[in-house]
């Protein structure tokens, strides 16, 4: 999994580990799963004025298209409402759970923390790049 931060974090800058995680993916090095909230999230918070993506509009439309099509599609059913501080982050948690994804790639590890009762590990770009 893939969180929305790390997306956004990977097309400001192409020499951080976000970039190397996302670069990892297309080269289908891991399975990420996605959603379609999940998706449309992505595409809503990296065409944001105000997200610091400074590529065009149709470059960061192909890098999420690669990621949809890199991806393994994950239906919710949203039954894990509530179990994060953070409502807006349940999703994520959601698709997690759903897909039984091993990792969740972000730099919010406060608010997943309780992702790890689900099995599921949390960690930063630059650890997930450690275990691949």
């Amino acid at each position: 999994m893939i969180d929305t931060n790390v997306l956004v974090a990977a097309l400001r800058s192409s020499s951080g580990a976000s970039h190397q995680v996302l670069l990892a993916a297309d080269r289908e090095e891991f399975e990420v799963a996605l959603s379609v909230p999940l998706l449309a999230e992505y595409d809503d918070v990296c065409h944001r004025p105000d997200s610091g993506i400074l590529i065009p509009a149709s470059a960061i439309d192909d890098v999420i298209n690669r990621i949809a099509q890199v991806s393994r599609r994950q239906v919710i059913h949203y039954l894990w409402r509530g179990v994060l501080p953070d409502p807006k982050d349940d999703m994520l948690l959601e698709v997690a759970v759903a897909a039984g994804a091993s990792h969740i790639v972000t730099f919010n590890l406060r608010h997943l923390k309780p992702a790890s009762e689900f099995g599921i590990a949390v960690v930063t770009p630059s650890e997930f790049l450690t275990l691949l």
